[in-house]
């Protein structure tokens, strides 16, 4: 029978398969550049069996869900290998739709050609020029509707690639002055929470990975968005999706201890327990999981297996490197025209 812990969708310390000690059987993995070797000729490949290590030592019931923050510009886990890419920001004032569906692409055939089946991205905050707020112009409009066309066409050239890709930081960042890493921001205005999450309303659908932001707003009361019914699978504005809290080791909800954290995701309506950073977290959040009733696991498992069965694999058996070199010279000349 599956394990609560499979609702886990977990990062790790080590850049191989066989150094990697989880305690537990995830149902999804992060990586960070801890993971990846950031020799630009031997890390793509290494990568590359590290995911394959992994899948064949957790996936083998079903795929696992790997993913990376692979936005480009200054969330890229990529460059050491890629070098200086733009953010959706510049690629949208610069060619419109079309140029952010050519990044959805590349990134969507590079993620496919290293093993990974997820990219959380886009942002879909809308752009405020707040500094030290951790968006910047990783988003690309403070225009509800631009944003909406800019981060959907980046999506589409994604996942037209076989790469899920994941709305965030939903109900929306914009105007917020602290970095959600650091502390609870608030937005004290709701009609300024309503039209950040207008941006949401078109790209959102059952089917598809939305991150829940640590964030409070006048709804969400005490809690942050992020551990709140009414501001997830209860929202006002009725959108939909495969819902997953922002890393619940970061500051926005570190005043819940684990079990209020683990409870109040699912509570909430949260397909996944995204944890990232140590291995006192995770471990942390496995043992929480694991004392929850089966009543609140249930459903989040059944949905995460769903998703799990429908991933693609990877092109090939191993690291394609012709494939690769290829790609990286068609994203070098691409990087180079923005």
């Amino acid at each position: 029978m599956p394990s609560a812990q499979e609702l886990l969708w977990t990062g790790f310390r080590g850049l191989d398969a066989a150094e990697v000690d989880l305690p537990f059987r995830p149902g999804g993995l992060i990586l960070f550049a801890r993971n990846l070797d950031p020799d630009p000729t031997q890390g793509p490949a290494r990568c590359r069996a590290l995911i394959d290590g992994l899948q064949a030592r957790f996936g083998t019931d079903l795929p696992l869900a790997v993913a990376l923050d692979q936005e480009g510009g200054p969330v890229s886990r990529l460059r050491p290998w890629v070098g200086a890419t733009p953010p959706l920001r510049r690629i949208w004032l610069g060619g419109g739709a079309a140029a952010c569906e050519a990044w959805g692409r590349l990134w969507g055939e590079g993620l496919r050609l290293l093993g990974f089946n997820v990219d959380f991205a886009p942002v879909v905050d809308l752009w405020d020029g707040h500094p030290g707020a951790g968006i910047g112009d990783r988003a690309a409009s403070g225009d509800p509707g631009e944003t909406m066309v800019a981060a959907g066409a980046f999506l589409h050239g994604l996942e037209s690639l076989g790469v899920r890709g994941c709305l965030k930081h939903f109900p929306g960042l914009g105007g917020t002055t602290l970095d959600s890493h650091l502390g609870l921001p608030e937005l004290a205005d709701a009609a300024q929470v309503g039209r950040n999450a207008a941006a949401f309303t078109a790209l959102a659908h059952p089917d598809r990975l939305v991150m829940v932001a640590h964030l409070r707003t006048p709804a969400s009361g005490t809690l942050p968005a992020s551990l709140h019914r009414g501001s997830v699978a209860a929202n006002p504005w009725g959108i939909q999706g495969r819902f997953l809290p922002d890393d619940l080791e970061m500051g926005g909800c570190a005043d819940w201890s684990w079990p209020e954290r683990v409870r109040l995701s699912l509570e909430a309506g949260h397909q996944w327990l995204l944890v990232c950073q140590t291995p006192e977290g995770w471990t942390a959040c496995a043992e929480a999981v694991g004392t929850m009733p089966d009543t609140l696991c249930q459903g989040p498992l059944q949905a995460t297996r769903n998703l799990r069965r429908n991933l693609p694999p990877p092109p090939g058996d191993s690291f394609a490197p012709d494939a690769w070199q290829d790609w990286l010279m068609r994203l070098l000349a691409a990087a180079e025209e923005v």
